[in-house]
């Protein structure tokens, strides 16, 4: 018998689920695969993070449930870092609070301030969780479309006031993923205003704050005057220091978002391993970061360089993009997103992702993720620009 919630009844399936599902069926087929599809990073985590990991696994005082808030020295190693990094004070008690990965959090934020019926605001082109967040805690996702004439910022003024007005939450990401745009500061200063006239918290998703190419410096939303008094930032260090796996984020902020976010988990979680969080706190203050992530982001605008050359030897005629790992580009003519990567997937064996996978205004488009060595991104590269061209 059917007994499953309608919640999950509705519920698409995930998309990089499903882009994994084709990846198994082309390489069960014997195909060489090249996969620029899921944004999972290649390079291994750094080795000192490796190291105080393993150190820790062995402490027999971390093999123990953790505090419900965290560990007092992740949540300082999280304020350190902000202080650092953005010239943002937080306070490690109340403004911090340590997630399993920066998904779950952003995912479950809707549960603290959405009820049945209301409104929240999400980008689209955007990351799934935004609105698949929303929709289970009963709420609506109104979307913001992201158009390349606006450079993929969203244009607040057309947002329909009642939708604003009943609005609770605002979904944001810079650098964003999928477009690769980045965000001014201006642009965030009018999100505040924006914020505080219908009273909605900001929920930026803060992912790839550290990817950035030609001396582009990604700022935080906190950063901004009145920033840390509307928004919640989800942070992750996944996409920083190559620990996808590891499950390891935060949110920082709005006292009162961070209180609420805080009390939900307590009640369906139980925080994270001991020894990960300290293996956190190494990866935040190791001097050995700053070289780390300049070497990374040397390696990512190497990779980005040789794929947008490719598309536009193809005739494509894409501009760098200034964040993230990913690239985003229209499909030719003549094609949707899906028909497209299908496409290229069945005469080429190159995984890409259809853009309507991120949402209604994603149509037409497809991205690319910069996670496989530049001999093998070069190899995928070279058999779209002989398989197809842009017209």
């Amino acid at each position: 018998m059917d007994r499953l919630a309608e919640r999950i009844r509705k519920l698409p399936r995930y998309l990089f689920a499903e882009i994994d599902k084709k990846v198994k069926e082309a390489r069960d087929k014997g195909v060489d695969v090249i996969s620029l599809g899921i944004g999972d990073p290649d390079s291994p985590t750094p080795d000192y993070i490796v190291k105080r990991m393993q150190e820790e696994v062995a402490r027999v005082v971390n093999h123990s449930y953790p505090p419900d808030e965290g560990l007092a020295e992740f949540r300082e190693a999280v304020a350190e870092y902000y202080g650092r990094r953005h010239g943002v004070d937080l306070d490690p008690q109340h403004e911090i609070v340590p997630l399993i990965g920066s998904k779950e959090g952003i995912a479950h934020i809707a549960f603290c301030f959405t009820d049945p019926g209301d409104v929240n605001l999400v980008p689209d082109p955007g990351y799934p969780v935004y609105s698949i967040g929303t929709l289970f805690a009963g709420g609506l996702p109104q979307l913001m479309p992201l158009l390349q004439q606006n450079n993929f910022i969203p244009d607040l003024d057309n947002i329909p006031v009642e939708a604003a007005r009943r609005a609770k939450l605002l979904f944001l990401n810079y650098p964003n993923n999928p477009t690769g745009a980045v965000a001014t500061s201006d642009f965030f200063a009018k999100v505040v205003q924006y914020a505080r006239d219908y009273k909605l918290i900001v929920c930026h998703d803060a992912a790839y704050s550290e990817i950035a190419f030609d001396d582009y410096r990604p700022i935080s939303f906190l950063e901004v005057e009145g920033g840390k008094d509307v928004a919640i930032e989800f942070g992750s260090l996944s996409k920083t220091f190559n620990m996808t796996g590891w499950r390891l984020g935060y949110a920082v902020g709005s006292r009162t978002a961070v209180e609420a976010l805080y009390r939900f988990k307590t009640n369906v979680d139980s925080g994270i391993f001991k020894a990960i969080q300290q293996a956190g706190v190494e990866a935040l203050t190791n001097p050995q970061m700053e070289p780390f992530i300049k070497d990374l982001r040397t390696l990512y605008q190497r990779r980005r360089d040789i794929a947008v050359q490719a598309l536009n030897e193809a005739g494509w005629d894409l501009k760098p993009s200034q964040g993230t790992f990913y690239l985003w580009a229209p499909v030719p003519k003549g094609y949707t997103s899906t028909e497209f990567v299908s496409t290229i997937l069945e005469q080429t064996g190159v995984v890409l992702t259809p853009g309507r996978g991120f949402g209604k205004y994603g149509e037409g488009y497809f991205r690319i993720a910069l996670t496989v060595d530049e001999k093998r991104l070069q190899e995928a590269m070279q058999r779209i620009r002989n398989t197809i061209k842009f017209n």
